[in-house]
């Protein structure tokens, strides 16, 4: 396959940017359940009126907060009772994660990535960000478990379009030494994390989880103007690469995957070592929680 012409490759953008207009925004109640979750005047009661739409989220919710991780020793029934219990927080990523799930858990053979394997990374890069962010102390547990869930969000909306240029991507990415997401602009005009981070923008999202999406292949890169989601950025940089170094969600573009030293040095984390070893303690609780969203 021959190098894309400038014509091709700006009808490959057109293309791209109409889809987008396309792609359906979050379901209405979701939406009415995230805005009440952060509006200060609410309660758990309005929460769980709006959120009383969705039987399987419902269900989910009650299932957590009877869970042993929680501590609770009594039977959890009332939903509204279950979202104090979690907080707020807790029961915003169970609906984004739950909504982002029937998208995610797409093959995605541009990628070379399986049915589920998005998902399964997705989450786990959010499970390894939220315990990145507890032990340095650096950045919101909960923020960095929606900056981990959404990094790769792009790769749905981009993955037919890396399908049809594969060819070339992968032959820029061999005789150029190029990252494959250098690649991916050079043929299509946009790689997966700024089509994610228009993604996230279309659906209304805090400015703060469009830096990770769009920042986490280069994150020394980060603009003066939003350097206070630095921290954020750097969770979720190393987490996503640590997972890939374990070989989840690896697909095309991760066999290049690169730990910069930087993330590592800014976030404090002095025995790399020894926190690779630990996530693999992860994979378990990912699967159970796959296996979970599943049968929503």
């Amino acid at each position: 396959m021959s190098e894309i012409d400038e014509k091709s490759r700006e009808l490959i953008k057109t293309r791209i940017l109409n889809n987008m207009q396309n792609i359906k925004s979050f379901p209405q109640f979701v939406l009415e359940t995230m805005r009440k979750l952060n509006d200060p005047e609410s309660n758990a009661a309005d929460v769980a009126q709006s959120l009383s739409r969705d039987e399987g989220l419902v269900l989910r919710i009650l299932k957590l907060a009877n869970s042993v991780a929680y501590g609770v020793s009594r039977n959890i029934s009332n939903i509204a009772e279950a979202i104090t219990l979690l907080g707020y927080k807790s029961v915003s990523n169970i609906i984004l994660a739950a909504t982002v799930y029937s998208a995610m858990d797409k093959g995605l053979t541009g990628y070379a990535l399986d049915r589920g394997e998005l998902w399964r990374h997705s989450l786990m890069v959010a499970y390894t960000s939220r315990h990145l962010a507890g032990i340095t102390g650096k950045v919101s547990t909960e923020d960095a478990y929606v900056g981990g869930l959404l990094h790769d969000i792009g790769k749905v909306i981009l993955n037919d379009y890396v399908r049809f240029g594969y060819g070339i991507i992968v032959k820029m990415v061999e005789e150029k030494h190029i990252p494959f997401t250098d690649a991916e602009t050079q043929v299509l005009g946009f790689d997966h994390a700024a089509i994610g981070e228009l993604l996230v923008e279309k659906w209304s999202m805090p400015d703060s989880y469009k830096v990770p999406i769009a920042y986490h292949h280069k994150p020394n890169d980060l603009p003066e103007d939003k350097k206070q989601y630095q921290p954020l950025l750097d969770v979720v940089t190393v987490a996503n690469t640590i997972c890939l170094m374990l070989g989840i969600g690896l697909g095309a573009d991760g066999l290049q995957a690169y730990m910069f030293p930087e993330p590592i040095e800014r976030l404090g984390i002095t025995n790399f070592d020894s926190l690779l070893s630990e996530m693999i303690d992860f994979a378990g609780s990912v699967a159970s929680d796959m296996g979970d969203m599943a049968g929503l």
